[in-house]
């Protein structure tokens, strides 16, 4: 549900006056998925954008950690034929020459021109040039795909990066921005600003969490390679009316690729199974709620045959219906309803003023 919820987000795009849906793929190193997660979602965008589902004409992948040749084995191992994508998706490459030392220029293929790391205005005039040579000056608009965020800020200052993504996010052509950062591999406060920026956060966590010291050595191993394979989908979507929805999803790498499942009842065991044990129950035993349920609150009108009379608290004790009877033999209604217990209210004096009849503000002289 979640993986569809975000391939629907980006294949839909921005409304009109809005800017584009942004999301962050965020994993570590205790579960080391979000490059299959952003592979996934690649495959799914230019599938869109191929049979023309998509708001999308279009597609620009900026290239920094693999090289444009990788991605084009990618996607023609999903079914995909490059050749009827040229005109649908470009590549600037940031892998092979990331500082722009070599001279490039436009080129018909997929695999585009070089980009300057260093350099964020010409990156993004790169990202722009590629964009529109596919889609045109129009109102047709493009995706644009960032396959390491922490590359780039190997080269260029968080806020120079900061600034070329909302600068993306900004622009009118571009209809959904998505990229890729890995949580361990930088500082705290870059994972926050890009969260900041981002309408779609996916954050890729292990399936089992344990503190340290609670399995032995083996049982670790074996969890660490587990996590190679499975882990947790985590999205926090920030929806237009300014609710936030968050939901789970089980990843799985397997020969055939990645799935997603909802969360079994397996892992929500294990996952009650690590809370710790307190000295207090946090639920009502059986005679506990039993003793709750016979109780008679004050106010409840039980009846139980006889009439329903309330005490309010402003007519005379000295009224016949509300005389207190004297016990005789034990045999009094309080000892037939021993299990029940009752609140009887009784006035200082006949001098008390009312609590709601009366103005309170009637001795001001104002």
């Amino acid at each position: 549900m979640a993986a569809e919820w975000i391939c629907r987000a980006v294949r839909d795009g921005a409304l009109e006056g809005e800017h584009a849906p942004a999301l962050t793929i965020k994993d570590t190193m205790a579960s080391p998925l979000g490059f299959h997660v952003f592979t996934h979602f690649l495959s799914q965008q230019s599938t869109n954008i191929s049979a023309a589902k998509s708001q999308s004409r279009g597609l620009v992948l900026v290239a920094l950690s693999r090289s444009p040749s990788f991605y084009l084995d990618l996607l023609s191992n999903k079914g995909l034929d490059t050749a009827s994508l040229s005109n649908k998706i470009r590549i600037l490459d940031c892998y092979s020459d990331p500082l722009g030392w070599r001279a490039h220029h436009l080129s018909d293929d997929i695999a585009g021109i070089s980009g300057n790391v260093k350099d964020v205005d010409a990156l993004f005039s790169s990202v722009i040039s590629l964009g529109t040579g596919l889609v045109g000056q129009g109102k047709d608009r493009f995706c644009v795909a960032i396959d390491s965020v922490n590359e780039m800020l190997r080269y260029a200052s968080l806020s120079s990066v900061s600034g070329l993504i909302s600068s993306l996010r900004c622009c009118g052509q571009i209809s959904s921005i998505f990229w890729l950062c890995h949580a361990d591999l930088c500082e705290e406060r870059v994972t926050s600003a890009l969260e900041y920026m981002s309408s779609m956060v996916a954050s890729i966590e292990p399936l089992i969490q344990f503190a340290n010291g609670q399995r032995s050595n083996s049982e670790n191993l074996s969890l660490r390679d587990q996590s190679f394979t499975k882990g947790k989908l985590h999205l926090h979507c920030k929806r237009r009316n300014g609710r936030v929805r968050v939901m789970f999803e089980e990843i799985h790498i397997g020969q055939s690729g990645i799935n997603f499942t909802s969360i079994s009842s397996e892992g929500e065991l294990i996952n009650q199974g690590l809370v710790p044990k307190v000295q207090f129950s946090l639920q009502l035993s059986e005679k506990e709620l039993k003793d709750r349920a016979n109780v008679v609150l004050p106010f409840e009108h039980q009846g139980n045959g006889k009439p329903v009379q309330i005490y309010d608290g402003r007519k005379s004790l000295t009224d016949s219906k509300y005389e207190v009877l004297p016990v005789q033999n034990g045999n009094s209604d309080i000892d037939k309803e021993s299990s029940k217990g009752e609140i009887i209210y009784f006035r200082d004096s006949e001098d008390e003023m009312p609590d709601s009849d009366e103005d309170p503000d009637d001795d001001l002289d104002i």
